[in-house]
């Protein structure tokens, strides 16, 4: 619907600043200005569904618990692990990581009731992951590794809601919802997303 609400917006408005384009030339300064204003502002109302479009790119409606990425985890050496990453379109990534335990976090976005009207509903996106040390001495100085799970949008809608509070009215940036658990020992787990947050769980127990 957002794509459809920016592509008619965009050619409505052009269409009217057209035409008052037409009657400035016709000497009709009234209507020209008419014409011209209301062109411009379904313009700007659809580039607001265009970057809306774009800034949603990688996010996923949750309506119900949702299962997000199935993780092999495979112990390598002490303090360090590989992570074989399954997403649900069936792409898959390796990471190997360094810490006691695997952590993974999320940017979940909750919109208005009004939007719930274009198709914005509750969405979330998995953003990190991560190797954790249980020490907090080893997280403050052993080395890190942090990968990111999503590709850079030109339009970061999170990243504006924290920054903007006009687009209150709109949707919040709910929360920035993260989990850890061990990754010791070799198994699979699979990362889930209810409206509560991030849940991990043992792939066997989640069914």
């Amino acid at each position: 619907m957002l794509i459809a609400a920016a592509v008619i917006l965009s050619l409505l408005g052009l269409a009217l600043t057209v035409a008052g384009i037409v009657a400035l030339l016709r000497l009709r300064p009234l209507r020209a200005l008419v014409r011209v204003l209301a062109g411009s502002l379904l313009l700007a109302l659809g580039v607001i569904a265009a970057l809306l479009t774009i800034g949603m790119v990688g996010y996923h409606a949750l309506t119900n618990e949702a299962l997000a990425l199935r993780i092999d985890i495979a112990p390598a050496a002490s303090q360090h692990f590989t992570a074989a990453v399954y997403w649900p379109d069936g792409s898959v990534a390796n990471y190997t990581l360094a810490g006691d335990e695997i952590y993974v976090d999320a940017k979940v976005l909750k919109w208005k009731p009004w939007a719930n009207v274009l198709g914005l509903y509750t969405s979330y996106q998995i953003d990190r992951i991560a190797g954790r040390y249980r020490d907090l001495a080893q997280e403050q100085s052993a080395p890190r590794t942090v990968f990111a799970l999503n590709d850079a949008s030109p339009v970061d809608l999170f990243a504006l809601r924290r920054k903007f509070a006009q687009l209150a009215p709109a949707f919040d940036a709910e929360y920035g919802s993260a989990s850890f658990v061990p990754a010791d020992v070799a198994r699979t787990i699979e990362v889930r997303v209810s409206n509560t947050g991030l849940l991990i769980r043992a792939a066997d127990l989640a069914r």
